[in-house]
């Protein structure tokens, strides 16, 4: 297993009594776009400030690059770049003048500056005045100065946040490109699930500031368990008929659950309820989408 680049134990903060991230345990494996998925107020911005020392844990250990954030921290921002909430930036100077502002600060050669503006594809509007910018180009400026100094460690709050369908498909398609490319590990926080679902590799869920999942999308999808659906002309007869086979039939409105079948076992009840006279209407498989997934994981109903 490939060494983790972000490490917390126990991770909280408390404002004003209420536990805004309530002991969280992030384990971010180098080369990963990790997503950090959960609400709007699921404590998702104030464990990415407490990552970058902008805001101080009430409680628990962080470890990046497997160095003490406490005692480390200017050798560990100096190999992390960051977009958090909105990106700064002077609009009275251009794109480049903006970049150069920033190369100042972090002291790297002019082929840095050249190498993100074309990353993020700013190249050609380079002159004009950010104020000029319109959403999607001043985000991927954001993004352009995160990328700066080639970080192993790229944090993005919300990078796709008021873009529209074409600005968020050329960032997801930028920060996809980036641990391939330049050997950049992505972690991204949204609220959106389908924009975890196109990006991630690993994502954890937060909810009310309580680390709910954590681990690969391939093991999340997992979850979706594949159950299969009955509909008869006589329902209740069904039901006990199959119980006398040996199926674990349930009522759900106008059909039998029946769970996970395998083919030959749903042909062989076809077969079994036609030979006793019950018609058999409709046979339908249902997966769990990963909408359902979600909800089932914060046990409640919310918009993503």
């Amino acid at each position: 297993m490939t060494a983790a680049i972000v490490q917390t134990q126990n991770l909280s903060k408390t404002y004003g009594g209420i536990n805004r991230v309530n002991k969280v345990d992030l384990c971010v494996q180098e080369g990963e776009i990790y997503g950090f998925l959960g609400p709007n107020g699921a404590g998702k911005t104030t464990t990415l400030k407490m990552l970058l020392g902008l805001i101080k844990p009430s409680e628990g250990t962080i470890k990046i690059f497997g160095e003490s954030l406490n005692k480390d921290r200017p050798s560990i921002l100096q190999r992390t770049g960051s977009l958090i909430e909105s990106p700064s930036y002077y609009g009275h100077l251009t794109g480049l003048e903006n970049m150069k502002v920033m190369q100042r600060l972090r002291n790297v050669a002019d082929k840095n500056v050249d190498e993100a503006l074309r990353i993020v594809r700013l190249e050609n509007q380079k002159n004009k005045k950010a104020e000029q910018y319109s959403l999607g180009m001043k985000q991927r400026l954001g993004i352009a100065m995160a990328l700066l100094t080639f970080p192993k460690l790229l944090i993005l709050d919300e990078p796709t946040n008021g873009l529209d369908p074409a600005g968020i498909g050329e960032i997801r398609e930028l920060i996809k490109s980036l641990p391939a490319r330049y050997g950049i590990t992505v972690l991204l926080s949204s609220h959106l699930l389908s924009e975890i679902d196109q990006i991630a590799t690993s994502v954890g869920i937060i909810s009310e500031g309580n680390l709910l999942f954590q681990g690969s999308m391939a093991s999340l999808r997992q979850k979706s368990s594949v159950a299969i659906y009955l509909k008869t002309g006589d329902n209740a007869k069904a039901e006990q008929f199959l119980i006398t086979q040996g199926y674990s039939p349930a009522q759900t409105g106008s059909r039998l659950w029946l769970g996970q079948l395998e083919d030959r076992e749903v042909a062989e009840m076809n077969r079994l309820l036609v030979e006793h006279n019950i018609s058999v209407t409709r046979i339908e498989e249902q997966k769990k989408s990963l909408e359902d997934i979600f909800l089932d994981i914060t046990g409640r109903e919310r918009s993503l």
